[in-house]
């Protein structure tokens, strides 16, 4: 196309324009040979004033651009460093360092408002190239005059005399890497310590980066014949415009420690290092995360950010900004108010959203269902129609703004930068955008309203303004039976230590949440106790008033806490102890829906991918809070009713066997990398012994329960020449194995600030108490043969090998198999059994002549369990298919297909183990122990009874055992 032609396809309103530029180009310049320059040519030059000017201030700039290549080419990761730092290779002095780096700047501008206008480079490109054109200049130029500063001064050093280095943070835009067209650069100057240079003068370190940073800012902001590099804003720094203009890092940790505030936190999220000392930039920035990203849930950043959101729309309403795409509502920054409060409520405890960069950011929201993905495309897709407005808007004349053009020719250009026929059009695409954003904006900040007289009758209860009789008239008719009590029980809450200590804020937040709790507990079933039970779980969680936000922030969180704390008291002082777990709430569709096994395990290994191994107190953390949030979805779809009873054991027992698997091999990678990993010569080849964990007792018959403790045996190949391990610190195998054991237990049954995994009980190994915590299956092999008790074999029909090497779980099985297959005396054995249990009744049952133990009075769940052990190891010889399962149901099932019970028998004993077990179930949710009315369960227990004494109190044995006394 020949330029008259491509000049008539521009809009009426800027084809005179271009054309009278061109003309003055032409009259003085050829234009490039490439062809895609000069048919971009007239649209960019409509498109940017800035740029046809440049190309027609500096002859040859246009030509050189094209003549490179640089035009065309995407740039790689140095390619700007590598430039200017060519440029800057024969400058001595500031002046022509101004100079240089005005020149670059001015070339590298035009070079990145050409691609984008032009339609060859995306935004991502676009965004990173300017951040990069920004952080290159501060970098280079920090250094060029940290060197000659520290001719002049002498070098400055810390007390143990280590060289000092200024760190820059880039903030905003700059530190995310999504610097816009002509934006500010936010910075804040930082050095390591304290300390002085050490020339013949010395000077304080804080005077020599004071005067480092104010050269680095004259260099970059100073307007000169050349024009500015980038405009440098320091007001983030501590104190503003008033703070010293370099700190310590020990000055800015305490600084944000005491007294660093909301939209401090809020601007440290994109914070990163764009010059000078890197390696200590990151060093200050993991110093600060504490600051920035709180360990807990933190609800309340929301009210913080509804407070900033407001006092941004204040303003543009004061000055009239309704058109400004970045602060008016609809633009750019609600879009990042989305994300950045997620991750300043969440980021803590997910690493993934402290990512700088707010298009990752949504989508991992959307990947994760923290939003819905419809939504955070909608965003996502607004956020790049409005970052690409903000960028033509600002490449015009290479001046920042943010304010749609109320000029017709100015419309005409930025409707054509963004590829539209005509202002209408445009501003229809926008609108669109604007209202998707308002309302994802609106979906996550609108603060949820107590709505109503009803509402404003328990806000005045809550702060005392009723009288008694008023107050529990109100509490009356919101559902409660004893309206006396829970007016006593609200009045004891408001009144307690926990109450008076809150802050202003907390009192406020207190104060919005009260109104909505007591409505929504009132409608609930049982609403007097599970007053009781939240006002208690409130007085342990209160003084982290973030967790309060929460509930008045979700009414979807509060529903459910409401619920779960009606339906059980286990649950209510579950969250207390662990509150971390009130964000589960949030979302129903994963609360009421546990994982399976599979599940359970891929999930923890996504989890623990993201953390050191060797990091033993994150992964503890970690394991801990995976535990707890499993947990609590077991327990809401218990009480719901999605999972039937056994069922609830068997994801209790998935998730255990998940932890132990994952425990093992953390403990493995900390023992090994300190020691090396143990190695064993067999028949002359050289392998490493492998290790295990057998699970006895609940755990190994797939009957975990809440609370359940773990028993467990450690297990290890001794056979062939052990030759220790292979580090630097070498240890005999059995010493490696029994430190990695110690290790397991320490990971599982440690108490951290996020609780305990699981209290381990290790007196089921060989020897019990006075055995070794680990063992040889050789040896324990040799030990179930010769030195058992008969209750020892009891056990082990419960044993399950559960994790570790699959070489060992086939030994075990072996060893398993050949015990219990073992032929027995029937009469001695019986005796055996039927003594055993008689001690452990007479140490164990509690039950009273009025209440009936479930666990262990005549009759019970332990006389199921001793018939079923009994017949497994009278049996199991003649019928080793009596072995394939752990649990008691299944096993009763075996035991009547092989004849050793009859039908009839293992039906009666399956229902009463189902009945005792779910009423078990039921009194742990509610907080109570495992006892009942003498009445209850009348008919089970004398059958139950009855059938133990036919089985084990008389001397025949059942129908289809033999053997000999």
């Amino acid at each position: 196309m020949s330029m008259d032609k491509a000049l008539q396809a521009l809009p009426d309103a800027l084809r005179e324009q271009v054309a009278g530029w061109w003309a003055d180009f032409h009259a003085e310049q050829t234009l490039p040979a490439a062809p895609a320059v000069g048919e971009s040519l007239p649209r960019v030059w409509a498109c940017s004033e800035f740029v046809a000017r440049a190309c027609l201030r500096q002859p040859g700039l246009l030509a050189e651009l094209s003549d490179s290549g640089d035009l065309g080419l995407v740039y790689g990761a140095d390619a700007y460093r590598d430039r200017l730092a060519r440029l800057l290779e024969g400058v001595t002095e500031e002046q022509a360092l101004a100079r240089a780096l005005r020149l670059f700047r001015r070339r590298e501008m035009v070079r990145i408002a050409w691609r984008d206008l032009a339609g060859w480079a995306a935004l991502d490109e676009v965004l990173r190239d300017l951040s990069a054109l920004a952080e290159t200049c501060i970098d280079l130029t920090l250094d060029r005059l940290h060197a000659w500063q520290c001719a002049e001064w002498g070098v400055p050093r810390n007390e143990a005399g280590t060289e000092q280095r200024m760190v820059v943070l880039g903030m905003g835009k700059l530190g995310g890497g999504e610097l816009n067209f002509s934006s500010d650069i936010d910075l804040i100057f930082a050095f390591p310590e304290p300390g002085e240079t050490d020339g013949k003068k010395p000077r304080d370190n804080e005077e020599f980066f004071t005067r480092l940073g104010r050269r680095l800012i004259t260099a970059l902001d100073a307007t000169t014949s050349d024009g500015q590099v980038f405009r440098v804003d320091m007001r983030l720094r501590p104190y503003g415009a008033s703070g010293p203009l370099a700190a310590s890092f020990d000055a800015l940790e305490h600084y944000y420690q005491h007294q660093g505030r909301e939209w401090e936190r809020y601007a440290f999220i994109k914070a990163r290092p764009v010059g000078g000392d890197y390696q200590a930039g990151a060093e200050l920035l993991e110093m600060l995360r504490p600051f920035v990203y709180r360990r807990y849930l933190d609800y309340g950043a929301l009210e913080e950010l509804r407070a900033m959101k407001a006092m941004i729309m204040r303003e543009v309403a004061r000055r009239g900004l309704e058109g400004n795409v970045k602060l008016s509502r609809g633009g750019i920054r609600e879009i990042e108010f989305i994300g950045q409060a997620f991750q300043l409520i969440r980021g803590g405890r997910e690493p993934a959203l402290r990512e700088r960069r707010i298009l990752p950011v949504l989508a991992h929201l959307g990947e994760t269902d923290t939003l819905p993905p419809r939504a955070v495309g909608e965003l996502q897709e607004a956020y790049v129609f409005l970052r690409r407005v903000e960028n033509r808007l600002q490449a015009v004349n290479d001046r920042q703004t943010h304010d749609l053009p109320v000029l017709e020719r100015e419309r005409v250009r930025l409707a054509y930068a963004m590829g539209f026929d005509s202002w209408e059009r445009f501003r229809e695409a926008l609108d669109h955008h604007r209202r998707a954003v308002q309302d994802g904006f609106d979906q996550v900040f609108v603060a949820p309203q107590a709505e109503g007289e009803e509402r404003n009758l328990l806000a005045e209860l809550w702060r005392g303004e009723l009288d008694e009789q008023a107050a529990t008239v109100v509490l009356e008719q919101q559902g409660f039976g004893d309206p006396v009590e829970a007016l006593r029980r609200v009045a004891a809450f408001r009144g307690s230590s926990a109450a008076r200590a809150l802050s202003t804020q907390g009192r406020a937040r207190l104060a919005r949440l009260m109104p909505l709790l007591l409505g929504a507990i009132g409608a609930a079933s049982g609403p007097d106790e599970t007053l009781a039970r939240i006002l208690e779980m409130l007085e342990a969680i209160a003084r982290r008033t973030a967790y309060l936000s929460l509930l008045v922030e979700h009414p979807m969180a509060l529903s459910q806490l409401v619920r779960l704390c009606a339906g059980s008291s286990w649950i209510a002082r579950y969250l207390a102890r662990h509150p971390l777990l009130l964000d589960e709430l949030l979302d129903p569709r994963t609360l009421y829906a546990p994982l399976k096994r599979d599940a359970l395990a891929e999930e923890l290994s996504h989890r623990l991918a993201g953390v050191d191994p060797l990091d033993q107190e994150q992964t503890m953390e970690l394991l801990r809070l995976f535990q707890q949030t499993n947990t609590l979805r077991v327990a809401a779809a218990d009480i719901s009713g999605a999972v039937p009873l056994m069922v609830v054991s068997d994801y209790l027992t998935w998730l255990a066997e998940a932890l132990v698997e994952q425990v093992l091999a953390l403990a493995y990678a900390q023992i090994s990398a300190r020691y090396g990993r143990p190695r064993v010569e067999v028949d002359g080849e050289r392998r490493e012994p492998g290790f295990g964990i057998v699970a006895y007792g609940k755990l190994g018959g797939i009957e975990l329960g809440y609370g359940s403790d773990l028993d467990l045996v450690f297990l290890y190949e001794a056979e062939g020449e052990p030759l220790g391990t292979d580090g630097e610190r070498c240890l005999d195998n059995a010493v490696f194995f029994a430190r990695l054991t110690q290790r397991i237990i320490h990971i599982l049954g440690t108490t951290t600030p996020g609780g305990t995994l699981y209290d381990v009980d290790t007196r089921l190994r060989p020897s019990g108490e006075s055995g070794l915590l680990t063992i040889g299956l050789d040896a324990f092999a040799e030990y179930q043969r010769d030195k058992a008790w008969t209750w020892e074999h009891q056990a082990l029909v419960r044993a399950r090998y559960v994790a570790g090497n699959a070489r060992l779980g086939e030994g075990f099985e072996a060893v398993r198999r050949e015990t219990l297959c073992r032929e027995r005396a029937p009469n001695v054995l019986r005796r055996e059994v039927r003594e055993m249990r008689e001690r452990m009744r007479g140490q164990l049952a509690t039950g009273g002549a009025n209440e009936f133990d479930l666990k262990q009075d005549r009759g019970a769940i332990a006389d199921i369990e001793f018939v079923v052990q009994y017949g497994v190891l009278s049996g199991a010889a003649r019928h080793p298919q009596l072995l394939r399962y752990t649990d008691n149901i299944r096993l009763l099932d075996a035991l009547a297909e092989v004849g050793w019970l009859n039908s009839e028998d293992a039906v009666l004993l399956a229902d009463a183990y189902r009945a005792y077990r779910a009423k078990v179930h039921r009194l742990t949710l509610q907080g109570q122990l495992a006892r009942v009315a003498a009445d209850e369960f009348t008919e089970y227990r004398q059958a139950v009874s009855a059938l133990w004494g036919r089985l084990m109190e008389e001397a025949s044995e059942p129908d289809g055992a033999s053997g000999a006394d």
